[in-house]
């Protein structure tokens, strides 16, 4: 005899099109694609870089973080991002291919007119002429004094450059844009 307050379990046939089992690469496919969306944004597009010295001070200091723009074509005064045997080094494009640069008593010249150099900060010795092939750029630091660019390296070939930076990013009380 059943009580009346016993319960009775039942059992009711599920269709199989309602309740399908779940797959974990799908589950994680979204995941996968973020991943790789940044991981392919940082190795073209852009990418924090930080700032190691003092060459590029006023316009940039020590421990500044900016953003890389791996992408942008380059132009006379820009501020990029180079690549040498040792080390990655930020500094300002000067001189353009084909173009012959020359300093003589504290004065830029390219392609013997008068250049303003806004961006110099300290004396720069004379030195020059040097023209520069179709791949090659020259590069300086503001800080004059102590920058080590194409003075002693040499002219930077293009494939060397990384990419140009117009943004600074960390401290945030110097967030903005890098004067060019």
């Amino acid at each position: 005899m059943k009580d009346e307050n016993s319960q009775v379990t039942k059992i009711e046939e599920v269709d199989e099109d309602v309740v399908k089992p779940k797959s974990i690469l799908r589950d994680l496919l979204p995941y996968v694609a973020i991943v790789i969306f940044v991981v392919v944004l940082r190795a073209y597009v852009v990418t924090p870089v930080r700032v190691n010295g003092d060459s590029m001070v006023p316009t940039l200091e020590n421990g500044e973080t900016l953003i890389l723009n791996k992408m942008a074509k380059f132009k006379r005064f820009d501020v990029v991002v180079i690549k040498t045997a040792d080390e990655n080094l930020i500094k300002r494009i000067i001189a353009l291919p084909n173009e012959t640069i020359e300093v003589r008593n504290e004065k830029l010249y390219i392609n013997d007119e008068a250049v303003a150099d806004n961006y110099k900060d300290g004396h720069t010795d004379d030195f020059g002429p040097i023209t520069l092939k179709e791949n090659e750029y020259f590069v300086m630091g503001d800080n004059r004094e102590i920058s080590k660019d194409s003075r002693y390296l040499g002219p930077i070939e293009e494939k060397y450059i990384v990419g140009t930076t117009s943004f600074r990013l960390l401290p945030l009380k110097r967030v903005g844009g890098i004067d060019k």
